[in-house]
């Protein structure tokens, strides 16, 4: 390990490169139903559990040509099915990291997801209506001497409730943590559905696998490079350092989360007294997909054989099976399953002292939640929404937030692999998250 180190900081003196801040999206109001719902939008997954929102089947064309899909639904207080709006989900996101963009550079403050693979921003080609400069960056292209339009390129992000971000693509220079990456593809957003709140960020910079990437050219897909293919294959980066690193803080903590690319923070792993856990990715389905394949929940191991979970800091929940949710929830006093409220509630009677101990594991080892992080958002004046819920019908478990601020993330792939070790923090007097 201490070579790899040396390498590291070997190129962080040559490159310059440093710490992005995660810096707190102001707007950014917690509410768990809210999240919930989001996901089953952004993943399309079916709920197990009984609510209010689900996906209906339906069928359009005509008798010629029937096709079948589904959407994101809601059933009304009077027992009919509704439309879910842009009010039904929480479509702004926690933390918000800068990029710089063209030449000369213009800065753009987005959303670093790792359960996607696009890098679309706010653009100038977005109608008059859609400009909140005072609470927006929007790129320019015509004032980047960089940016090369990529002739019959379009991209589309589309969601099971109707909503959608799309428009043309072009190439620029954009340099990330002191990085600089060359011929960047970057999709313009000039349409914008109502769902994408004027609380959201500039845009989003997607660090899953190219897999998941929506362009397209001419009408048919094409994915291209994200930033960190392209980190990797443009400059001289050793293979020790084609990687990049997360890691939050609770607003408890009072300290700044913040992303690495090309490094590993050599004092956050010395602080956890352990070596980094590696777990080999299935990048397949462009997810940092994992085994994991057993929990703990008060010292009793729950054996999940086969199972999978992917990281992703685009999610703020951690989504897990029926069974563990309904163990995991057995063991805090008065907490139950709400219909209303399509998730686990916990009373806000909870402290540090009744709430178990819970630890998942990221291939061969396990690593505990933070417990204040079991409590994710007030559900009403008497209840937390659980940051643990049901990943309904999804194959495979979901690593938000919830997991991810209980450790130091790396995201190795060069080596294709996905690492870490416990953040080291003072549980003892539990503090509900901020909200």
């Amino acid at each position: 390990m201490l070579s790899i180190f040396q390498t590291q900081a070997a190129l962080r003196n040559e490159r310059g490169l440093h710490k992005i801040k995660a810096i707190r999206n102001e707007n950014y109001k917690r509410n768990g139903t809210k999240s919930y719902v989001y996901l089953l939008n952004r993943f399309g997954f079916q709920p197990t559990k009984p609510g209010p929102y689900f996906h209906q089947s339906e069928v359009d064309g005509d008798n010629k040509s029937l096709r079948t899909h589904t959407r994101l639904v809601k059933t009304t207080d009077e027992g009919k099915t509704g439309q879910v709006s842009a009010d039904d989900q929480q479509n702004d996101t926690e933390y918000l990291c800068e990029v710089a963009i063209g030449t000369p550079p213009q800065k753009a403050l987005l959303d670093f997801d790792t359960g996607s693979s696009d890098l679309w921003v706010r653009s100038t080609e977005l109608s008059k209506s859609w400009f909140h400069k005072d609470k927006h960056n929007t790129f320019d292209p015509s004032k980047s001497s960089s940016f090369k339009k990529s002739e019959g390129q379009t991209w589309k992000i589309s969601y099971g409730d109707g909503s959608s971000a799309s428009g043309d693509v072009g190439t620029d220079v954009i340099v990330v943590g002191g990085l600089r990456i060359e011929g960047q593809a970057i999709e313009l957003a000039s349409k914008l559905s109502k769902e994408f709140s004027e609380g959201a960020p500039d845009g989003l910079l997607g660090l899953a696998f190219p897999k998941l990437n929506t362009i397209m050219t001419n009408g048919k897909p094409d994915p291209q490079p994200t930033p960190v293919v392209n980190m990797i294959t443009q400059s001289d980066i050793p293979k020790d350092s084609e990687l990049f690193t997360s890691c939050f803080y609770s607003a408890r903590d009072q300290k700044d989360s913040f992303y690495t690319f090309g490094w590993i923070d050599e004092d956050l792993v010395k602080a956890s007294g352990e070596e980094i856990a590696w777990a080999d990715i299935d990048n397949s389905d462009g997810f940092w997909s994992f085994s994991s394949e057993s929990v703990t929940i008060n010292s009793t191991k729950v054996e999940l054989s086969g199972n999978k979970a992917i990281a992703d800091t685009g999610t703020t929940l951690a989504l897990v099976s029926d069974d563990v949710c309904d163990a995991l929830y057995k063991q805090i006093d008065g907490a139950e399953y709400s219909e209303k409220y399509q998730g686990y509630i916990i009373p806000n009677t909870a402290t540090a002292d009744n709430l178990p101990d819970f630890s998942i594991a990221v291939g061969d080892k396990e690593f505990v939640v933070q417990k204040e992080d079991l409590l994710f958002a007030p559900a009403d004046d008497n209840n937390w929404y659980g940051g643990v819920q049901s990943r309904g019908q999804l194959p495979f478990d979901i690593l938000g937030d919830t997991f991810l601020k209980s450790i130091y993330a790396i995201w190795d792939q060069g080596h294709n692999r996905f690492g870490a070790v416990p953040k080291i923090e003072d549980v003892q007097n539990l503090t509900p998250p901020a909200h």
